[in-house]
């Protein structure tokens, strides 16, 4: 017997699919300089069928890591930029009259892609922002009674500014809860920002990524395989234990008033999983938990106004619940 296939069908795929998609970081980074935790979140999310909230301030090259992201896995993406005065139909789409057949036609909103970049999302007021829940839950898209299917694979990468609030929608607890994860996409190192002004002052030009050398890596294909894989990745009554330990300790936290849902528990296994296969495991252990804990929970707790005032954040009061959830053995 081959010792690269199983009865399922294919351990050599996945291993193959698991290297394409290792490959991603090295691809990216002749763009993206020491975004390694946001790249992988990324992937994370991809492998989970997951949405992503990026957070950063201006120029921290969030958009160039999803262009650079898509371009690696030869996916079609697009950007939207979230102003005050944008429609839901400028997301989704609308019917158009034509003047040639009288008869009104579906014209497909920049939603219909692979990976949607949309671009702060919390400029835009809470009823454009809801036109992308139905797509980013159902994955399809309801125009005039009509549902209409979107690609697969379909990704959200939502950004905003961290620092800068005036003007702004903060999204509601319900939309948060629909991202998968919520990256922090932080200002470099001082090497980092060296390297990063190497490449400018050497002709890199973030606008033209295949002239800076990124080539697709892996496809449809290796993200299928992959996905496959992590469906089948073991998770032992103990490590679920410890999932739902972990969230329900976060309902009871005297300085949230707002704690971990279910479904932000199915979202921390979904991630574990995924982790767990991309660093070579077929099971998952505590630190797998532990690694995806911030990025997952994050933005499904809420704080009390006077734990903000204190100087608490949702990540200390989740690395204490971490710290004091008993371990399995």
């Amino acid at each position: 017997m081959d010792p690269t296939t199983d009865n399922a069908g294919n351990t050599g795929d996945s291993a193959a699919a698991r290297a394409s998609l290792e490959a991603l970081r090295a691809e990216i980074a002749k763009a993206v300089v020491g975004q390694d935790p946001a790249v992988t979140g990324l992937v994370v999310a991809l492998l989970c069928r997951g949405h992503v909230l990026l957070e950063g301030v201006p120029g921290v090259a969030k958009t160039l890591l999803v262009r650079a992201l898509a371009s690696a896995l030869e996916l079609d993406t697009k950007r939207v930029q979230f102003t005050p005065d944008l429609m839901p139909s400028d997301v989704t789409g609308s019917l158009v009259y034509d003047t040639r057949t009288a008869e009104f036609s579906f014209q497909p909103g920049p939603v219909f892609t692979n990976l949607l970049l949309a671009d702060e999302i919390n400029r835009t007021p809470p009823k454009t922002q809801s036109s992308l829940l139905e797509a980013m839950e159902e994955r399809q898209v309801t125009v005039d009674g009509t549902p209409r299917l979107l690609p697969e694979p379909f990704l959200v990468a939502a950004t905003q500014n961290p620092v800068e609030y005036e003007g702004t929608y903060p999204l509601p607890e319900a939309q948060l809860d629909r991202f998968l994860l919520k990256l922090t996409v932080p200002l470099p190192s001082r090497q980092d920002e060296i390297d990063v002004l190497t490449r400018h002052a050497s002709g890199f030009n973030p606008r033209d990524l295949h002239a800076a050398g990124i080539r697709p890596v892996a496809g449809r294909a290796d993200l299928d395989a992959a996905r496959a894989a992590v469906a089948k990745t073991t998770v032992s009554p103990e490590i679920t234990a410890y999932v739902v330990d972990i969230c329900r300790a976060t309902r009871e936290s005297p300085s949230l008033t707002l704690g971990v849902s279910p479904r932000g528990a199915t979202a921390l296994l979904a991630t574990s999983r995924a982790w767990a296969w991309l660093t070579g495991r077929d099971y998952v252990i505590p630190d797998d938990v532990k690694a995806l804990a911030l990025p997952t929970l994050r933005h499904r707790v809420q704080l009390r106004p006077e734990a903000e005032m204190e100087g608490v954040t949702a990540d200390s009061i989740i690395n204490a619940i971490l710290a004091h959830v008993p371990v399995p053995r």
